[in-house]
């Protein structure tokens, strides 16, 4: 499977080098020095940069919801910290590919994603839960996080799940949500009047709840089929910008099991059976935009009308799949707002929330001991 790519510039320098950097800094220097109100200016511009970024990390209001709050939420609704591994979506594995384009997508987006040549993908398949060792049985939310690579373009990132929407449509609501999750230390179970409490002030969680009732949980990771959640901009051609929601929608058959049925499996029987499959042959999705209309609303909790227009993207088709390990998805970042030139982010609150608890569940995982997966030293297919 390739390989992430984790090189990093020299910051070794010449001796020279850094002799002229040494000057340089002392021109500088002596330039502030004859002119004060310029310095004087510089400081106020260097404070407050330095204090937006305190204040976005929370660091000035420790109240406010920051990433390190929403993170350590994660690590309590999990039993706490799971070191070397994700904060929520624990438990997964890697996949590789490809992506190759519809001509009708390059009506809709200028992405050198979509120009129509086939590009490699790597991505991960895992199950929402904070902890990698969780029995498959128990989970009902997989995701699939991918990195498509146009060569010598840049790169779009996402991380969908086989859920319609959220519990919510702002950082906040999330929180709310995951802390009303929480177990009760004595019991190791949700407190069911917290729920209670939470469900009377949360209608989209309420909403959500309904939808997940009603949907019949796919039997396994290939035959799912996953949703972008927030909505993105799509910029064609033209100019004409659309408000989009996307799917990778499954070509292999749709079939479920009951729960007494994934209670009798084994543990990881979602990536054995994924890893069987791998081994059989190719795996496809269709990537299918929803196309919003005016006064759809761009809000994470809600869904849209069953009618909106649907435009077939292209065709992504797994052909590979293994363990994490250092170099593969293990240390990608599935950013939603990594995107092309093309695709843009739309005002939904829930996007710029997603990418900073990525980077900070990223940070602490990133210094901490990878011990094996639930999942370890297994490999099926090819790159």
């Amino acid at each position: 499977m390739p390989r992430a790519d984790n090189s990093r510039s020299n910051l070794d320098a010449h001796p020279t080098q850094l002799g002229g950097v040494r000057a340089q800094s002392q021109n500088t220097w002596g330039l502030l020095l004859r002119n004060p109100i310029q310095a004087i200016a510089i400081g106020i511009v260097l404070v407050s940069v330095i204090g937006l970024f305190a204040y976005v990390g929370g660091y000035l209001s420790p109240h406010r919801l920051s990433p390190k709050r929403m993170v350590d939420a994660f690590e309590e609704i999990g039993g706490g910290a799971h070191q070397g591994f994700r904060r929520a979506h624990a438990k997964g594995i890697c996949i590789a590919g490809s992506f190759q384009a519809t001509a009708v997508a390059r009506s809709l987006s200028t992405a050198t994603i979509f120009v129509g040549s086939s590009l490699p993908v790597i991505g991960r398949f895992a199950e929402s839960a904070p902890d990698p060792y969780a029995s498959d049985s128990t989970q009902s939310v997989r995701s699939m996080a991918l990195l498509l690579r146009p060569r010598g373009a840049p790169e779009w990132r996402m991380a969908i799940n086989d859920t319609s929407g959220l519990q919510g449509s702002t950082p906040q609501e999330f929180y709310e949500n995951l802390r009303a999750s929480t177990p009760d230390r004595q019991t190791g179970k949700p407190d069911p009047k917290k729920i209670a409490v939470y469900l009377e002030t949360h209608p989209e969680a309420v909403a959500f709840a309904a939808r997940m009732k009603a949907k019949p949980l796919a039997s396994g990771f290939a035959n799912d089929s996953y949703n972008s959640i927030d909505g993105f901009i799509f910029v064609a051609p033209d100019g004409r910008r659309r408000l989009v929601r996307w799917s990778m929608q499954a070509e292999d058959p749709f079939a479920t099991l009951t729960l007494e049925e994934r209670k009798s499996r084994s543990s990881n029987y979602l990536f054995d059976d994924f890893l069987a499959r791998v081994a059989r042959g190719v795996i496809k999705w269709r990537l299918i935009a929803t196309l919003a209309m005016p006064g759809d609303p761009n809000r994470a909790g809600q869904v849209w009308p069953s009618d909106r227009q649907q435009v077939d993207m292209g065709e992504l088709t797994i052909t590979g799949a293994e363990s994490e390990a250092p170099g593969n998805c293990r240390d990608v970042i599935f950013d939603p707002l990594i995107l092309p030139p093309g695709i843009e982010p739309s005002d939904d609150p829930i996007l710029s929330a997603r990418s900073a608890v990525y980077s900070e569940s990223f940070r602490r995982r990133s210094g901490e001991r990878h011990p094996l997966s639930a999942v370890a030293n297994r490999s099926a297919g090819s790159p």
